[in-house]
């Protein structure tokens, strides 16, 4: 028994692991030959591997019940049904086997389902063994015994367009028009952010999901690319309210639609760092300054807090983008966020008590995905937080990236939306030593943080600005031309997240541009002076010389 726990423990942290690393297992596979003959033996195989591999979370039966599946959002597949989301088949049809492959092989990114591909994960599956455990999930569901059902041999496989449209401006612009015409808007907003229902769905099996953020392309399951994009607009995703648009919607009016939407997406920063930059004047609260459009960006990635009791692993907060600036007495940040509800309501009375992680096995530190909390609207606010040490770090020690310790206290501005919206100080500055204590606000004389915040079409964008130096023995003190660890801490309040149910990042780094002393300009222009100097010195000494060798001859 303990061993099962154990195995059931190391299943779910590695689930967390494949929903924070979900771009490591993109891939195209495509089987080396078809599927073998499903003989008894080679089902027994598979069946063996699906025990080991695959029931913790869709169970022993196929189901979708397996002792992790309450911990997952979404959830895990209930092969029984015969209903797959993610096919290269026509409305409605069972997938290929070939489909099949492909996701076992490659999983879908911002999920539990991870890649089983060996060349992907050290602990992956062969080719065989894939078709292995396929053939035992396929006797889950009798439709696969029925050939009247057959996709392949009925003909309802979907064809790539044989002559697609390029990648290029003219595809785009007429992929926007198609996404006005069908009314794309509707669901996933004007702009692609999800936000254009306001309100939760859910799909076949009374499950809530959210409207897919498309400029997320880390979130998009069945894979980022134009084709995989063609492919969900022409097959639909079978059990969600996405609906095939064969009947409503040409192959090169999906081709030109699916080059939209590819066009959307958001390219990730790669540096580690975010540079602050010097600016004169007065800083900004205004979100919508025009200064911040100077401000290099960097995106932070975010994943569910599992560090302590209540662990959650099913944030919708995953990336954060930030930008700052400094004078020669403030320094401001800027923080956004995609957000599709706008959740400026705090319900104290829901708030979620950790005593009820009273459940005996694997996951009595786990939070669980439906059940525990209410992921509603209006219940509670939207929030961020920026974190950095009180001390300056010696060499590479910094502070645990979660509140510190109790030795290495840390810092914190915490933006709470129900007070920004009641016209009440937005930002609040605190100080914590490990995750175990509540932060501590600071006293009232001494928050200095001020700021703005704004939410549009399903983007939150938040102003935090502070002097560079406080001289409160709380407080971190901001100097031009060091490296500060920051981090990051937010809270999606419709996701049910407050207190410690929440995402966090790890440790990044701010650095405020140093300003170049005077004195640099001084030696240029002496350097300048001293060369300009020679140089006429060595011209006239050569003309000199060629002038008396000239007279001597």
């Amino acid at each position: 028994m303990m061993q099962m726990i154990d195995t059931l423990k190391t299943g779910i942290l590695a689930t967390v692991t494949a929903l924070a690393m979900t771009a490591t297992v993109m891939a195209s596979p495509v089987p080396s030959a078809p599927m073998p003959e499903a003989t008894e033996e080679f089902v027994e195989a598979g069946r063996g591997i699906y025990l080991r591999r695959c029931s913790f979370c869709h169970g022993l039966l196929g189901d979708g019940e397996g002792p992790a599946a309450k911990y997952l959002d979404p959830r895990p597949r209930d092969f029984t049904l015969g209903t797959f989301k993610f096919r290269t088949t026509q409305s409605g049809e069972l997938p290929t086997d070939e489909d099949l492959f492909r996701t076992v092989s490659r999983g879908l990114v911002g999920t539990a389902m991870q890649s089983f591909d060996r060349d992907l994960i050290k602990n992956g599956l062969s080719e065989e063994e894939r078709w292995q455990v396929i053939s035992y999930i396929k006797t889950f569901a009798y439709e696969f015994e029925d050939p009247e059902l057959d996709p392949v041999a009925t003909g309802k496989v979907i064809s790539l367009p044989s002559n697609p449209a390029p990648y290029d401006a003219e595809t785009i612009a007429r992929g926007a028009k198609v996404f006005e015409k069908a009314q794309c808007w509707s669901c996933h907003g004007k702009l692609g952010r999800g936000d254009g229902n306001k309100e939760f769905r859910e799909d076949d099996w009374g499950f809530p999901i959210r409207i897919r953020n498309v400029t997320h392309p880390w979130k998009i399951k069945a894979g980022d690319k134009v084709e995989d994009i063609y492919m969900r607009f022409t097959s639909g995703i079978s059990g969600t309210p996405m609906p095939s648009f064969v009947k409503t919607l040409k192959e090169d009016e999906r081709w030109d639609l699916a080059n939209y939407i590819k066009s959307l997406q958001h390219q990730l920063t790669s540096h580690q760092t975010l540079k602050a930059r010097l600016v004169e004047g007065d800083l900004p609260e205004d979100p919508t300054d025009p200064i911040w459009n100077d401000a290099e960006p960097m995106d932070v990635r975010l994943a569910g807090q599992v560090v302590g009791a209540p662990r959650w692993q099913n944030p919708s907060i995953e990336m954060v983008t930030i930008q700052a600036v400094f004078n020669e007495t403030d320094i401001a940040f800027r923080i956004t966020w995609d957000d599709p509800f706008k959740d400026v309501v705090h319900d104290q009375t829901q708030e979620f008590n950790p005593a009820e992680l009273t459940q005996v096995g694997g996951f009595n530190s786990y939070v669980e995905a439906i059940d525990m909390i209410p992921r509603d609207l209006e219940t509670f606010r939207d929030s961020i937080a920026l974190q950095f040490p009180v001390k300056s770090p010696s060499g590479t020690k910094k502070p645990h990236f979660f509140r510190g310790s109790s030795s290495d206290q840390v810092y914190l501005m915490v933006w709470k939306a129900d007070q920004a919206e009641a016209g009440e100080r937005g930002t609040e500055e605190g100080n914590a030593r490990g995750w175990k204590q509540a932060i501590k606000p600071q006293p009232e004389d001494a928050q200095q943080v001020l700021g703005g915040a704004v939410w549009d079409q399903g983007r939150w964008t938040v102003v935090m600005k502070r002097p560079l130096q406080t001289g409160g023995r709380g407080d971190v003190q901001f100097e031009p031309g060091v490296f500060i660890p920051m981090a990051l801490n937010a809270w999606d309040g419709s996701n049910g997240e407050h207190g410690l149910i929440m995402s966090l990042s790890t440790w990044y780094f701010v650095f405020l541009e140093a300003p170049t002393p005077n004195k640099i300009y001084i030696y240029a222009v002496l350097a300048f002076l001293i060369t300009g100097g020679l140089g006429l010195w060595l011209t006239k000494k050569t003309i000199n010389a060629k002038r008396d060798e000239n007279a001597g001859v």
